[in-house]
């Protein structure tokens, strides 16, 4: 028990997106079960693409989601054992340098039902291939020009093990060896080797891994020694949701594209991304939990996610009152001079978030859509010569129009009952009479705030697995201006709020304004938006 390590081996050339969650949340709670030990082990063998940046945002991201490593590790660390090992089993008589282009090597590795062709160089001399590495470790050859393979077996059915390539040259500058090193190990060689180093137990990774476990276990044989703890590779399904990506190269495709401008942008399911837009780490980290760890190949709906962080908002977001798109409403038997304070509760959930006081007044703003001038069947909410609630507040009833030279309605007149003010004695027939509830602000009170507002980036359940550029949808956000109670005023970056009726928002800094602007990123909807989309 004491033996069991486990460990994180993230690439950084990139954002950590949703599915790395599932194997951040794997390693780290089987650590907290076990009492282990977990690494955080970038596996920094190209030096393209490869930043720091990337670096700072991943251990920014397993921190937000409540998770602590036991070191800090790069396979950089390990480039001169690795090498040392490389020379190891040319010795050996199981490694070469192969001059042949890299076309030329992967059709003479043919299909898995066909064997392949032996290189022209597969027969050089031990000591030839050593010169020739050495060659290839001081930059004497060019990019392209030769690479160091494993001699396996080109017969083999599974194609990892048709003599893979260990070393190829790249003459570029490593973020942490800088100019050191002009040969780069490849993944396959350095991730098996770096586990043996960091002694981990069990290295668990994603399913797209299992036919390369024989060479993972080919690799270890090579080096390892019996008195030492042999690495065993276990895989498991990787995590895929509906009407998102998560490959980095899709994603720096839509950077590149201006899709989307950075890797946190809200609408992709980065962790920064789902942090800028609100959700929380426990509800993310319920998420894994409750979809649970399998080997089958799935496609979870997103509204899976959404159902977590709703249910994980309900508890703790205090509830305000927001009008998205506005229309006048005035109560004519109500004084034009006279304001009241109506008390609302915080939460519901919760006594303990206490209540706030909301401004009542003549001129108010409700939902334009909460509105129509007349009733159609199964409309509940506010219509000439029907009657409403308003939140919090008295029961209206709508007596007429005014509307502008086009027709447009600019105003719903509406009449209040005195008697029916919300928490005080209502009668039984009050309660009768009216079956909906509508959201509004006080229009001289009210204050303009920004909201962000986001529908699906892709247009099709599965843009993965189809040609996901020919289905973006190019009204995936919406900015508008809506009309809040003053209680937002005071509100600050990384709050979270109910919007009442509408859904759940956080409160953010617009990153593209140089004035940081204070927006809100909505969440979620209060109810499951999703089988309107999929059934659209």
């Amino acid at each position: 028990m004491e033996k069991i390590r486990f460990r994180f081996p993230p690439e950084p050339n990139g954002f950590l997106h949703i599915g790395h969650v599932k194997a951040i949340y794997l390693n780290f709670e089987l650590g907290r079960k076990y009492k282990a030990p977990v690494n955080l082990r970038f596996d920094d063998t190209n030096p393209i693409g490869e930043e720091k940046k990337f670096i700072e945002s991943i251990k920014e991201d397993i921190k937000f989601l409540g998770f602590e490593w036991n070191k800090e590790c790069y396979a950089s660390d390990y480039f001169q054992k690795l090498y040392e090992w490389a020379v190891e089993l040319i010795k050996k008589n199981k490694a070469y340098v192969d001059d042949q282009s890299k076309e030329i090597i992967q059709s003479q590795r043919k299909t898995p039902f066909e064997e392949g062709v032996n290189s022209l160089y597969r027969n050089r001399s031990v000591n030839e291939n050593l010169y020739l590495f050495e060659k290839m470790k001081n930059g004497f050859f060019e990019e392209e020009s030769c690479v160091l393979r494993a001699k396996i077996n080109m017969k083999s059915s599974n194609m990892n093990m048709r003599d893979p390539i260990m070393y190829r040259i790249l003459k570029k500058k490593h973020p942490r060896t800088k100019n050191e090193w002009c040969i780069y190990p490849t993944y396959d060689w350095t991730h098996g080797q770096c586990d043996y180093i960091e002694q981990i137990s069990h290295s668990l990774c994603s399913l797209e891994f299992e036919n390369r476990r024989p060479l993972y276990n080919w690799y270890l044989d090579q080096i390892c020694e019996s008195n030492k703890i042999r690495p065993k590779q276990i895989e498991f399904s990787r995590l895929n949701l509906s009407h998102t990506i998560t490959s980095k190269r899709k994603i720096q495709y839509l950077i590149e594209k201006n899709v989307i401008p950075s890797w946190d942008d809200p609408r992709i399911l980065t962790i920064s991304g789902l942090r800028r837009r609100g959700y929380t780490s426990l509800a993310i980290n319920n998420f894994i939990q409750k979809i649970g760890i399998t080997k089958r190949k799935n496609l979870i709906d997103t509204s899976l996610l959404e159902f977590r962080i709703r249910e994980h908002l309900n508890k703790i977001s205090p509830r305000v009152m927001v009008v998205l798109k506005p229309i006048r409403l005035v109560i004519d038997n109500y004084s034009i001079n006279s304001t009241e304070w109506l008390s609302a509760d915080n939460n519901p959930e919760n006594k303990k978030y206490g209540c706030r006081k909301i401004p009542f007044s003549k001129f108010l703003y409700i939902e334009e859509n909460d509105f129509l001038e007349k009733k159609v069947k199964k409309f509940f909410r506010l219509s000439i010569g029907h009657e409403v609630r308003l939140k919090n507040a008295y029961i209206i009833k709508a007596n007429f129009v005014v509307k502008d030279s086009n027709g447009k309605i600019k105003e719903i007149h509406c009449t209040y009952d005195p008697t029916s003010q919300s928490g005080k004695f209502v009668k039984n027939e009050d309660k009768k009479r009216v079956k909906t509830t509508l959201h509004w602000v006080s229009i001289k009170h009210s204050i303009p705030i920004n909201i962000y507002l986001y529908y699906p980036l892709f247009s099709i359940k599965n843009p993965d697995e189809e040609n996901f550029k020919e289905h973006i949808n190019s009204k995936s956000i919406e900015k508008i201006v809506a009309y809040a109670e003053p209680t937002l005023q005071k509100a600050k970056r990384g709050d979270r709020f109910q919007f009442q009726r509408i859904g759940y928002f956080y409160a953010d800094i617009d990153l593209n304004n140089n004035e940081e602007e204070l927006i809100f990123h909505k969440t979620a909807s209060i109810k499951d938006q999703w089988k309107k989309i999929n059934k659209k």
